[in-house]
């Protein structure tokens, strides 16, 4: 591994924990069949890419779930708590975590969201941790919603690069998705995946992040 300057988290399951399982029986509870090509980890329906890019509203995004589901009777409610139920929370120690590594790196966030997620997810940490959003923990934060692009499409990571004038040789991307690591590591940049067996705490451990 090269010396590392620069790091850049996923959101998702690597800071804010959520479970793909959750939302996909949320999803069968609606109505939805094939929910496993539907929406999963691997793959999904082109209505959460465009969804994840900010191409349609949260108002679109609900009727395109009626649609599938050919169910025009689900309040906008019922869609929220399915399409919400993938997330968890932010463990005890993630964000003490990302304040030591600000310390020593220049840090940046590069999460695919969403509207209706991003304003979950930061309603949570200031319920539970009182703090207003993700700005303090980084040097710069890239949601796909708000970035119009998303992983593992390049243009997103490129723009992460050249936008902060970083080396990719000098970076390290921390995701838990294998297809988003593969998209950094075609511009050269370091990866490491992320995992329940494997979590950011590990791979700091790991890779001597902190022992500087």
């Amino acid at each position: 591994m090269q010396k590392v300057k620069n790091i850049i988290l996923d959101y998702g399951n690597v800071i804010f924990m959520i479970d793909f399982a959750r939302v996909r029986e949320s999803f069968r509870a609606l109505g939805i069949k094939n929910v496993d090509d539907f929406f999963g980890h691997h793959g999904q329906d082109s209505l959460f890419d465009d969804f994840d890019k900010g191409e349609i509203s949260a108002a679109q995004f609900r009727e395109g779930v009626r649609q599938r589901a050919n169910k025009p009777e689900l309040t906008d409610e019922q869609i929220d708590t399915a399409w919400n139920s993938l997330l968890i929370g932010v463990p005890e120690g993630k964000h003490e975590i990302l304040e030591e590594l600000k310390q020593h790196y220049r840090l940046f966030l590069l999460s695919n969201n969403n509207e209706l997620h991003y304003a979950y997810c930061m309603k949570h940490i200031q319920d539970v941790y009182g703090v207003q959003d993700n700005e303090q923990f980084f040097e710069k934060t890239y949601y796909s919603h708000l970035a119009g692009l998303r992983k593992p499409d390049l243009a997103i990571f490129e723009r992460v690069l050249n936008e902060n004038d970083l080396d990719p040789a000098e970076s390290l991307f921390i995701d838990d998705s294998p297809q988003h690591l593969e998209g950094a590591k075609a511009l050269g940049i370091q990866t490491a995946l992320c995992t329940k067996e494997h979590p950011l705490e590990a791979i700091v451990e790991e890779y001597n992040l902190l022992n500087k």
